[in-house]
């Protein structure tokens, strides 16, 4: 697996427990992001190096989450149905960071949209959405922290799924050989990808 990897005790000591956070694995030109699917969407991904095939729809918002434990919270490490095939894809940094420029939140800020009014034109005609959401434990217990995730449709969804993207690792067998290490958050022989806070320049995002 090319994904670096480190013990999931010392990162947690090192992350932040509170705020707006971005928690990635990430270099100078790339940044990887996780999204699970069903074993025929997601072993063309992994055998192709982009989305595609008889069972990938376009005409639905796909979602992307560049952190690990949040992740595995949606897909239940794997068990969850049709989420079994879980997916790394190393995303290009530029085309990232444009998706952040480009997010319109889920719900309404009053401190980025002086009325819903405009902020449900701009959720109508935006092709990236943004949500702050609970992060979680390898336990699944919510915690302070919250983690981003993107919605994509449309012409970014397109370009997202076919020129964006530089690599796609099916990581299933190792999120496999980790759940059982998931029944305490004390287990030392847990461990998960390596990921920093990342950061960015979008000053719609509140943090």
């Amino acid at each position: 697996m090319k994904l670096l990897t480190s013990s999931y005790l010392e990162q947690q000591a090192q992350w932040p427990q509170t705020g707006h956070h971005i928690l990635a694995q990430y270099d100078e030109e790339s940044i990887v992001v996780y999204q699970a699917y069903n074993r025929s969407i997601g072993h063309f991904a992994a055998c192709n190096g982009h989305f595609g095939g008889r069972h990938f729809s376009f005409e639905r918002m796909s979602w992307i989450k560049p952190n690990f434990l949040w992740m595995m919270y949606r897909n239940g490490w794997g068990q969850k149905e049709n989420q079994e095939v879980t997916l790394a894809i190393r995303l290009r940094r530029s085309a990232f960071d444009s998706l952040l420029a480009a997010a319109v939140p889920s719900s309404y800020w009053a401190d980025v949209f002086p009325s819903q009014e405009e902020w449900k034109r701009a959720v109508a005609t935006s092709e990236v959405r943004l949500q702050w959401d609970p992060d979680h434990s390898p336990t699944g217990r919510k915690l302070e922290r919250r983690a981003l995730q993107l919605g994509l449709r449309g012409s970014v969804l397109q370009s997202y799924a076919r020129d964006w993207i530089l690599e796609i690792e099916d990581i299933s067998a190792f999120v496999e050989e980790q759940r059982p290490f998931t029944r305490t958050e004390k287990d030392a022989r847990l461990f998960t990808p390596r990921e920093m806070v990342y950061p960015f320049q979008a000053p719609h995002i509140r943090l």
